[in-house]
């Protein structure tokens, strides 16, 4: 850690003993007070946890800034490897072990649409829009793996404003979506920044372009299995050896290193680590979770969570407290007009980006599901649009991957860039972040939640019984030949998209017989995915 985080003395007369005690102390205190404000403020309209902890860190911020007469604003020296390292992982394990596996694969390819194909057409347009834009506002001296960069940098989306508005329970399909291609999102960023620092920009073919994407399937698919191993690992282990037997404590510290392991390995193994422990953290929390002690139950969703809020908590206070730093705003030398052009360039950028494949995407994902589930109304296609205009942490922490070197640059286009990127974030965050609860109010309102409530979906249809699907007729005397034309074209779409053993079906079988056995599990209950 000592090579993490450095100590920015906030005081002139700190002794060297303290040098990394003094700072951690008032930071920890500072994340406390995160903590009571939002409790005060959970309430509110307009402000959430992250709009919080950004304004919380910008206060604190100045006030360091004024004890130290202008020099610095930072207690802790941000690097990227703080945030993927120690983090990263809890987010994204939390995220897996807390999310509705059923909902999430049953959207699965509506979610890796946004996720994936997503990311490639927001990635391409940022790139190809400030590789024209840029130079025309003045600001030259990026090169062509930098211009890539920051289209990746840029297409990183933070959804959790929209997440803490809407309710798994009242939206399952708009938050199944949103939850799911955040997660996707943020791991195929990663990814593909990394293929950007290996790949010849020299010359960009299609033989590159095919590269690239046989790099991503093949990271794809190797993280992914690389997770449910461990989860499934962790769970035979916890359901033979029977640690709850002694101690409930061994139980949580298994589940906890064996996801942390998952990562590490992956990273290791220069795979993603985002997608290896999100696939962990879903295994887990199908077998392992059933492995455990009652009491182990309710601790591990509640410790889980715990450190995923405190990881959040922890990137935006510091993104507040970063705004001020005036080392990187002293080393910039565009004008104030060149830098609000640029600010606005990216935020434009990104809107159009987003709003190129959201709407697109949602009509082909509408057609491929016409008779599976309930259509994504232009509302709720709107909702998903916003959703995916606010950045974050990974953006971040992407930035200071390409543009510093463990936090420090004494490069100006880069000191340039990584202001670009915190005011990017914090404009996206707070403005949009804002606006978030009362658009989403209004435009997923009360009586469409009540209709989710007893509909089918979040279309407001009613479900069927499954005797109507039987006494449909495959022709009638009593109808024109056109006419039974169409209804026999019906029944066959039907029993092709709606058959009588669907794979769902055949996996709970499979997993009832083979898997909950051997890993762990209840297999009295067939609703359950």
């Amino acid at each position: 850690m000592q090579s993490i985080l450095s100590y920015a003395t906030v005081g002139e007369n700190a002794s060297p003993e303290h040098a990394e005690v003094v700072p951690i102390t008032i930071f920890v205190a500072v994340l406390c007070l995160c903590l009571v404000i939002g409790h005060l403020l959970e309430e509110n309209r307009w402000v959430n946890e992250s709009i919080t902890a950004i304004f919380i860190g910008g206060v604190t911020g100045i006030l360091i800034l004024v004890l130290r007469k202008g020099k610095s604003s930072h207690l802790l020296r941000f690097s990227e490897e703080l945030f993927f390292i120690y983090l990263l992982p809890p987010i994204i394990f939390n995220a897996g072990f807390q999310v509705k596996k059923k909902q999430f694969f049953q959207n699965f390819i509506t979610i890796m649409l946004f996720g994936v194909v997503g990311v490639f057409i927001s990635t391409v347009i940022i790139s190809l829009g400030s590789w024209w834009l840029f130079p025309k506002l003045g600001f030259v001296g990026l090169t062509p793996r930098e211009y890539l960069a920051v289209g990746t940098i840029f297409s990183a989306t933070d959804s959790v404003c929209t997440l803490q508005v809407l309710q798994q329970d009242e939206t399952p399909l708009l938050y199944s979506i949103v939850f799911g291609e955040g997660v996707v999102n943020d791991a195929t960023s990663v990814v593909l920044f990394n293929a950007i620092q290996k790949m010849d920009v020299s010359k960009i073919d299609s033989q590159t372009i095919l590269s690239v994407i046989r790099s991503f399937l093949y990271l794809f698919s190797t993280s992914t299995a690389l997770g449910i191993g461990v989860g499934l690992l962790t769970s035979l282990v916890l359901k033979t050896l029977y640690f709850g037997k002694h101690s409930s404590i061994r139980e949580l510290a298994m589940m906890v290193l064996m996801a942390y392991l998952s990562y590490m390995l992956s990273e290791l193994l220069k795979l993603s680590g985002i997608l290896t422990v999100f696939f962990c953290g879903i295994v887990m929390s199908h077998y392992s979770w059933h492995n455990v002690t009652e009491s182990s139950r309710i601790t591990a969703r509640h410790v889980f969570a715990m450190l995923s809020f405190v990881a959040e908590t922890f990137i935006f206070l510091y993104v507040g407290m970063d705004t001020f730093d005036m080392e990187k705003w002293r080393m910039t030398k565009l004008s104030f007009g060149t830098s609000l052009g640029i600010y606005s360039t990216i935020v434009f950028l990104i809107l159009v980006g987003r709003a190129v494949f959201v709407f697109p995407l949602s009509t082909f994902s509408n057609f491929m599901n016409r008779n599976k589930t309930s259509p994504l109304t232009f509302k709720q296609q709107t909702v998903i649009w916003w959703a995916g205009l606010m950045r974050g942490a990974v953006s971040i922490a992407l930035a200071f991957k390409q543009f510093t070197y463990s936090g420090v640059t004494l490069n100006p286009i880069n000191a340039t860039m990584i202001t670009n990127t915190i005011i990017v974030v914090l404009f996206t965050t707070l403005v949009f972040g804002f606006l978030t609860k009362p658009l989403v109010n209004y435009l997923i309102t009360h009586g469409m939640r009540n209709q989710n409530n007893h509909g089918a979906g979040e279309g407001g249809e009613q479900p069927r019984s499954p005797k109507d699907d039987v006494v449909l007729p495959l022709l009638s005397f009593d109808e024109s030949a056109s006419a039974n034309m169409q209804i026999a074209r019906d029944n066959f779409s039907m029993l092709m998209d709606r058959p009588v053993y669907t794979i769902h079906h055949y996996w709970r079988r499979f997993d009832n017989a083979y898997m909950r056995p051997i890993f762990g599990g209840p297999r009295h209950n067939p609703s359950e995915c």
